[in-house]
């Protein structure tokens, strides 16, 4: 049995037919560069995620980047945020001509790590990006009271959280404003790159409009600098009927999630993810992690199971934020998560032969280990 780390065709041909005529009704209205499906699904990804206000744009890094400007951040400013997410988060703060600032992460959670932020506040910190990587929240209330108390703003990263919750709050509604990825592979994908950004804020609803569409105030009327991020109508039209699958296929993935951690309960050579009392977990990735993760990777792949990585080289040890002066040490627990981590195969069609198998192979390559 060959089992794939994600299998995209299995997730979209149940759906294939409702796909072509959703993008052919595209074609017919000739709504490609926003426009209304583009609003309608803007209006029911907000209503899904707890939200006023939804914008469609072109990626999750225009998302994050959208919210930092609207928010006022720039030249000379930092933003704090950890060294264990995808280089997007701290791109976005750079290209606002700010610094990121990295805080370690928990090391159950793999998010953000409260108790370290503050320490890492300076007279130019204007905002905090926690991340909430894997398909789970970061720890919010200790950071949103430590933003109030410092007149900090906040913006969530939930480009790998759709349908999670953090008390029973959704992703993305707990900040000045969240930012979600629909880059194919995550919980809710499209067919090429899309993102959006949600908040209860209307003024700021509105500078982030005007950022995506090259600062339009009204047509041809421009009122800031602004770049041109926003989402296609082909990309809302498969958003829109995939939305309304995501509920169900979250709970897949506990499901197979779950039966990982069952399955491996025993095995001490690996640390299983940890859904935190305070979270509803949504796997976007099942990540364990593994001391020794090459040898690991190298035989189960043999065996036909796929798996992958993330992330290898944490965001301060990347080659393009040298400049920043990190060294080997700076952050002890992402360094050895980045180490360590080994993701699964995770995706809701995943069938029960399929990941007997993974468990299988894994339970065969430990006792191969032992031998």
């Amino acid at each position: 049995m060959q089992v794939p780390f994600l299998d995209l065709k299995a997730h979209h041909q149940p759906l294939k037919q409702e796909f072509l005529e959703a993008i052919e009704q595209v074609i017919d209205a000739n709504a490609f560069a926003g426009g209304p499906v583009v609003a309608q699904f803007e209006e029911e990804f907000a209503a899904y995620s707890g939200t006023r206000f939804a914008l469609g744009v072109g990626n999750g890094t225009d998302a994050l980047w959208f919210a930092l400007l609207a928010l006022g951040v720039g030249p000379g400013d930092e933003v704090i945020s950890a060294p264990m997410t995808f280089m997007a988060t701290a791109e976005a703060i750079s290209y606002c001509g700010a610094t990121p600032v990295f805080v370690d992460i928990d090391p159950q959670t793999y998010a953000l790590n409260p108790a370290l932020v503050e320490q890492a506040i300076t007279a130019k910190t204007k905002a905090i990006i926690p991340v909430h990587l894997f398909g789970q929240t970061a720890d919010m209330d200790p950071i949103l009271e430590i933003a109030r108390r410092r007149g900090l703003r906040v913006v969530e990263d939930a480009c790998q959280a759709h349908g999670a919750e953090y008390k029973g709050r959704p992703a993305g509604s707990l900040a000045d404003a969240g930012c979600f990825s629909f880059y194919p592979g995550k919980n809710l994908g499209a067919f090429g790159e899309a993102g959006a950004i949600v908040t209860n804020d209307p003024a700021l609803r509105d500078r982030m409009q005007m950022l995506r569409d090259h600062g339009q105030s009204k047509k041809y009327h421009h009122a800031v600098v602004g770049w041109n991020g926003r989402m296609d109508g082909i990309q809302a039209a498969v958003l829109r009927i995939k939305l309304k699958h995501l509920n169900k296929n979250n709970d897949l993935r506990r499901d197979h999630a779950n039966f990982y951690n069952a399955q491996l309960a025993d095995v001490k050579e690996m640390v299983k993810p940890v859904a935190a009392s305070y979270a509803k977990h949504v796997y976007h990735v099942y990540a364990l992690r593994v001391a020794n993760r090459d040898r690991f990777m190298a035989e189960i792949s043999r065996r036909g199971v796929s798996c992958g990585i993330h992330y290898p080289i944490p965001v301060h040890l990347q080659e393009a934020y040298r400049l920043l002066g990190f060294q080997a040490g700076s952050f002890p627990v992402a360094e050895r998560c980045a180490q360590e981590f080994v993701s699964l195969p995770m995706f809701p069609e995943l069938t029960v032969d399929q990941r007997a198998f993974v468990v299988q192979e894994i339970r065969a390559f430990l006792r191969a280990e032992k031998s």
